[in-house]
């Protein structure tokens, strides 16, 4: 078996659960491919010893890798997407930060999930991504988005209007902050925090949520995944910000974006004990009403 390893160092908090997934992992003889930055930081912080082959970019990992575990939060996760891409390589995320929708595995018990992946006795889901195209070119390296495409104001506490068009049909001037292009995977992130609903992740539809409307009959909008959407934004400033997922770009007023979906999946590993439901009602404390 072979295992790709990102991650995120979080001082003594994580160190416990870097530690044991790498021993269990030697223990059963299992190659193990690093991360290069954190391995770095692994040798730096006395967690490891022993020498390990690196990956530093996403031509680095093929189909000879049979899953990539990433060690964090959410936003790991959503980081090792840019390693993994196009590749079909299964992503399982250990949860050593905070809330964790995409994160699954607990460190409590994390021995009996890593005996759930060397046995391979898990299922896949296949999530879709976002992709944007920007004119003029605005120099976008990484051009897709696991959780969301958004456009906020920048430099100012003026509104920006952001005329809307699906399939080439106009659908709204929103007078907003900003908006949020939501995949289903995304639904319980940012979209969630500004009223849009949330997507069990094999729904095939994205949700269009806008952030402190000023027009107050705007409301999310859930539209069929294969619905291309293209956004013209307007301010007083020169530039607004784009943001695909964690990384923010600049953009010039009037730029035109076009959003749609990725011709690949992402396929994230489930593990029978923690299902997207269970997970619901565990993160949001669903059913924690003395009434039920």
């Amino acid at each position: 078996m072979k295992v790709a390893i990102f991650g995120q160092y979080y001082q003594n908090d994580t160190r416990p659960i870097i530690k044991d997934i790498f021993v269990f992992f030697n223990r059963n003889n299992v190659e193990l491919v690093i991360e290069e930055k954190f391995l770095k930081i692994l040798y730096e912080q006395e967690i490891v010893g022993r020498e390990y082959k690196t990956f530093s970019s996403h031509t680095d990992l093929d189909s000879s890798f049979d899953i990539l575990i990433s060690i964090g939060g959410d936003g790991t996760i959503l980081r090792a997407a840019t390693y993994v891409r196009d590749s079909g390589i299964p992503m399982l995320g250990v949860n050593a930060g905070r809330l964790g929708f995409l994160a699954k595995v607990q460190k409590e018990n994390i021995e009996a999930f890593l005996r759930v992946v060397l046995e391979k006795k898990y299922t896949i889901s296949e999530r879709a991504l976002l992709s944007m195209q920007c004119s003029p070119d605005a120099g976008i390296e990484i051009d897709f988005a696991m959780n969301e495409v958004s456009v906020n104001r920048k430099d100012t506490t003026s509104m920006i209007t952001i005329d809307t068009y699906l399939n080439g049909e106009y659908l709204n001037s929103y007078w907003a902050d900003g908006l949020i292009i939501s995949t289903p995977t995304g639904s319980t992130g940012y979209s969630l925090s500004c009223g849009g609903p949330i997507l069990t992740p094999e729904v095939k539809g994205f949700v269009i949520t806008p952030i402190a409307p000023h027009n107050l009959t705007a409301r999310p909008l859930v539209i069929p995944d294969d619905t291309e959407i293209r956004l013209k934004v307007s301010g007083r400033e020169e530039q607004y910000l784009v943001s695909l997922d964690s990384r923010i770009s600049s953009i010039n007023n009037n730029s035109e974006l076009v959003i749609k979906k990725t011709p690949f999946k992402i396929r994230m590993v489930e593990i029978p004990e923690e299902t997207f439901l269970k997970t619901l009602r565990n993160k949001l404390l669903w059913g924690e009403d003395k009434r039920n």
